[in-house]
């Protein structure tokens, strides 16, 4: 079977070209469509749906880079192991930890200021590790790239609590 980027006629690479993924979707979309398959058999119309829905996933994982670097990361045969690899480099562990305790104390104080100042730095620490995964990833660093996927995991989940932090003050 083929992957994602085979599907779409897209190079297997980090940096995807957003308007070629667009384009080869809304085209593999369209020789799938349920429209064209009305008059056919019930096995044609489930092989079509099918492959809409292949489309749909493929289409979706490529087009979020988070995603995109976990699949190219098991696609060349590194196991993120999300679920049994914890561990992490110390000053990321000890970035991690200086950061809840500035949100505990943002939270207990209902510091709104402090709380936007805290997700500002978050996001743009992100930014960065995606860049740098990007990088290494285009390079074929599979390994270092899988070790930041599960480093942006880590954020995401923070990056979740310090938005319910905000709601909460906010509303």
């Amino acid at each position: 079977m083929q992957n994602h980027f085979e599907l779409f006629q897209l190079p297997a690479r980090f940096t995807v070209d957003a308007g070629a993924l667009d384009a080869a979707y809304r085209d593999v979309q369209g020789q799938v469509h349920p429209d064209r398959f009305v008059n056919a058999s019930d096995a044609e119309k489930r092989v079509a749906m099918q492959w809409a829905t292949r489309a749909n996933e493929a289409y979706q994982t490529l087009k979020n880079p988070q995603k995109r670097a976990q699949y190219l990361c098991e696609l060349h045969g590194v196991d993120l192991k999300t679920e049994s690899n914890t561990a992490m480099p110390m000053d990321f562990l000890m970035q991690q930890m200086e950061w809840r305790e500035a949100l505990g104390d943002a939270r207990a104080g209902k510091d709104l200021d402090a709380l936007e100042a805290l997700d500002t730095e978050v996001a743009a620490d992100r930014k960065a590790r995606m860049a740098q995964i990007g990088a290494q990833l285009d390079q074929g660093d599979y390994e270092h790239a899988a070790q930041g996927v599960r480093a942006l995991m880590f954020l995401d989940k923070f990056g979740e609590e310090l938005h319910y932090a905000l709601d909460a003050l906010d509303s």
